[in-house]
């Protein structure tokens, strides 16, 4: 017995009301993950933006990448602004001062710059098979390698590791290599105006904070400090007898004694400390929530560790010792009105050091 045609077009009809659901269910979908992923967007570029430590920014990309991309790690090459011929491995750099570096004009970065594209590694080394950087990259086992493009010029590379399978999947679909791309454009302007701001910001011999640059931060660090009812710390070094090691050795020598306290110094803070070339021999360095008496412990510990290296320039064994004054926002108790008295109380505390000796530290005790 036959089935009416009515039945038959009410079924067909059905059918084609469902496909006809099912691809506007699927478009709504495709549709909210858009929206959804350019809302991200809208927050990674706020989160760059506001973003001017530059090595804050490079770990704040590394860890959008790797939420974004499912990825196990991530990696960022930047191109060194003052020598312009190397990219540098910035994030491996900030965790071991090892340098690690690619030529600005090796095939891959050609490649990368000609396609403006995302390239999986595999797909790199069928490009370019014969550049010699892969032996530096095949370390860090890439799975996708995206230029940093700014106004034509290739500034650094982003190394996207081990992927997460999803579904047994970790190939990369266009949408996402369109997605790092996206990411990668914010990124690239934001690592260039935080790398502008750590240029300029920075002591060239010594790396370390600029005097202006660590009276900016110092100012908001007080701030800080009343608002949250914390102690902050200033100390302020000075290197005894430096003029000797000019006069005696030359200047050279000189330049060796500052960058050598300058790294002891480094080595003996917290990631949230500021260290500053104040002016000649003289350093400052801000702790935070910090009081006297940690302070005081800090400060000799970085006089005893100058005092207990050996200072080898040109076979001669020098030995350097510093003065060190030290003092304390309190809200209470040393309410400064400036972040300039601060360290002029601090100043005053290494005069007693000098005047007491030299090689010792001193606490500056505010009048009530």
């Amino acid at each position: 017995m036959s089935r009416p045609k009515g039945s038959k077009n009410k079924a067909t009809l059905a059918k084609q009301k469902d496909s006809a659901s099912q691809k506007v269910l699927e478009q709504t979908v495709q549709y909210e993950k858009r929206i959804y992923d350019l809302e991200q967007m809208l927050d990674i570029a706020q989160s760059f933006c506001q973003n001017l430590d530059f090595n804050n920014l490079l770990e704040s990309i590394v860890y959008i990448c790797m939420a974004q991309m499912h990825v196990l790690g991530a990696e960022i090459f930047v191109r060194n602004l003052i020598k312009d011929d190397r990219f540098i491995l910035e994030t491996e750099r900030s965790r071991t001062n090892e340098i690690i570096s690619l030529p600005v004009a090796d095939p891959i970065c050609d490649k990368l710059l000609e396609l403006c594209n995302a390239m999986t590694y595999d797909e790199l080394k069928k490009a370019v098979p014969t550049s010699p950087s892969f032996k530096v990259l095949d370390i860090y086992n890439p799975t996708l390698i995206v230029p940093l493009i700014q106004k034509n010029h290739l500034n650094g590379l982003l190394l996207l590791q081990e992927r997460i399978a999803i579904e047994d999947d970790i190939s990369y679909t266009e949408y996402e290599r369109s997605q790092m791309m996206t990411i990668a454009s914010l990124a690239s302007v934001a690592i260039n105006n935080a790398a502008l701001v750590e240029t300029s910001s920075t002591d060239m011999m010594t790396k370390l904070k600029l005097k202006y640059y660590f009276f900016n931060l110092l100012s908001d660090a007080i701030d800080n400090a009343f608002l949250q009812g914390q102690n902050l710390a200033v100390l302020m070094f000075d290197i005894d007898f430096f003029k000797k090691f000019n006069d005696t050795y030359g200047h050279e020598c000189g330049d060796f004694v500052l960058i050598g306290v300058a790294d002891l110094i480094k080595k003996s803070l917290r990631e949230s400390d500021v260290a500053s070339r104040y002016g000649g021999e003289e350093f400052t360095v801000m702790l935070a929530n910090t009081g006297m008496e940690e302070a005081m412990l800090v400060a000799e510990r970085i006089r005893a560790a100058i005092d207990e290296h050996d200072f080898v320039f040109n076979k001669q064994h020098l030995h350097v010792t510093i003065s060190v004054g030290v003092s304390v926002f309190d809200a209470k108790t040393n309410l400064v009105n400036s972040p300039s008295e601060l360290v002029n109380q601090a100043d005053q505390g290494l005069y007693m050091s000098k005047s007491n000796g030299r090689n010792q530290v001193t606490y500056f005790v505010p009048k009530n």
